[in-house]
């Protein structure tokens, strides 16, 4: 089967590290191809259409998700959609690629439903929700009820890790690194 039909998903509470590591990941690996996701929130900074993710208006997800375009999708907060579509997905196992998706706990765990075995499901935790919390003040993007309101979603969503097929705490991202390295390594050439 080689890596046609398969993926490897990587959820995490935010702030934990999941984006550092799917990019490390993405450069060592040459079969590994990043799903961008879909979202209805406004672009960030330099962001680009078709890079960092597709930026479709709320009537234009609303429309995809009628033709059933969409593997999975979430409404993360008030108004504001993430979702895979399944062109992006076809469009990686066209070029002969793992699809490596960077996506919220509720979509890892539909995606690795529809996939069964097929799907490598990975779930990063931080060390602690004390860790955490030191880490998004670091990014200083949020506002004092933003950061709480992330850390009440990050507890929440902590709960779910057993949904997984494994969790590694991302302490020493050395460390994390060689771990999804070796997870990435023996998941994409087993047949």
């Amino acid at each position: 089967m080689g890596n046609q039909g398969k993926v490897i998903i990587f959820s995490a509470p935010s702030g934990t590290g999941k984006s550092t590591v799917v990019n490390h990941l993405i450069k060592v690996f040459d079969n590994l191809e990043f799903s961008i996701s879909a979202t209805t929130r406004k672009p960030r900074g330099n962001e680009v259409n078709g890079r960092e993710y597709y930026f479709l208006s709320e009537e234009e997800f609303s429309k995809k998700l009628k033709n059933n375009e969409f593997l999975e999708h979430e409404q993360v907060y008030e108004g504001l959609y993430y979702g895979t579509l399944w062109a992006e997905v076809k469009r990686i196992w066209a070029d002969g690629n793992t699809v490596l998706f960077d996506v919220d706990v509720k979509g890892g765990i539909n995606i690795k439903k529809q996939f069964g075995d097929n799907a490598l499901a990975v779930f990063l935790k931080p060390p602690s929700i004390e860790v955490l919390m030191e880490r998004l003040k670091k990014r200083s993007t949020e506002v004092e009820h933003e950061l709480q309101e992330r850390v009440n979603k990050a507890n929440y969503e902590l709960s779910f890790e057993d949904k997984y097929d494994i969790v590694i705490v991302n302490d020493v991202l050395e460390d994390t690194f060689r771990q999804c390295e070796k997870l990435v390594r023996d998941f994409t050439s087993r047949d």
